[in-house]
């Protein structure tokens, strides 16, 4: 299954993610991000946090089907990682971040050091970028317009035997070790992927200015 963690702070055009918000079998939403739920017109299945950066808390009273699941301010979890765990409990096998960009910088390499936990999102969408987790041996792929800045991270402790195609600079034959990357690589036009060999990598891609990309 399928799921969809809206978290606060800056994040995508609904247009982004349009077509496959039929298909999450559960959304929720951490804090502010019912925020970005409701102006995306979407009904959350389940609310989760202390609810202290609702920019509108009235909006609690205005999913009656949803389930709000409370909790103390000084906590040891982040909203971000109270929903992730949830939604990994009930059965998510795949969860999408939508939100979480800009903002302070503490709470972006926050969520970007999730991906190296064993319990992890898989997406992260924010206002320009999409971020994905490519598994050791799994490959992502996409239609990509020609000088698309796409830039490749290893996780925890490093990375080797990786392919890829459409990018100018390939990443065969390369080996990273932890603290090393692959930055601003450009895409050649039309499809492009990345492999991930040894080790985990991020991608993660800067995108154009049409909001359906």
């Amino acid at each position: 299954m399928e799921a969809l963690l809206a978290i606060g702070a800056e994040a995508p055009l609904r247009e982004r993610l349009a077509a496959r918000l039929p298909e999450f079998g559960l959304v929720c939403a951490a804090d502010s991000g019912l925020d970005l739920l409701h102006a995306w017109g979407v009904e959350p299945d389940l609310i989760v946090g202390d609810m202290d950066s609702l920019a509108k808390p009235e909006l609690l009273g205005a999913y009656p089907k949803a389930e709000i699941l409370r909790f103390p301010r000084g906590k040891d979890e982040s909203d971000t990682e109270i929903g992730l765990r949830i939604l990994r409990e009930r059965g998510a096998d795949r969860v999408v971040l939508a939100g979480g960009g800009g903002g302070r910088l503490d709470h972006l390499l926050a969520i970007r050091a999730l991906f190296e936990r064993s319990c992890r999102p898989d997406e992260w969408h924010t206002t320009g970028e999409e971020l994905r987790l490519v598994a050791e041996g799994e490959r992502y792929s996409w239609e990509a317009p020609r000088g698309e800045t796409v830039s490749v991270f290893p996780l925890a402790t490093g990375a080797g035997g990786m392919a890829s195609g459409g990018l100018a600079w390939p990443l065969a034959g390369l080996a990273w070790g932890p603290g090393e990357f692959g930055l601003s690589n450009e895409t050649l036009g039309g499809p492009a992927w990345v492999e991930a060999g040894r080790g985990d990598l991020l991608v993660v891609r800067l995108l154009a200015s049409d909001p359906k990309r």
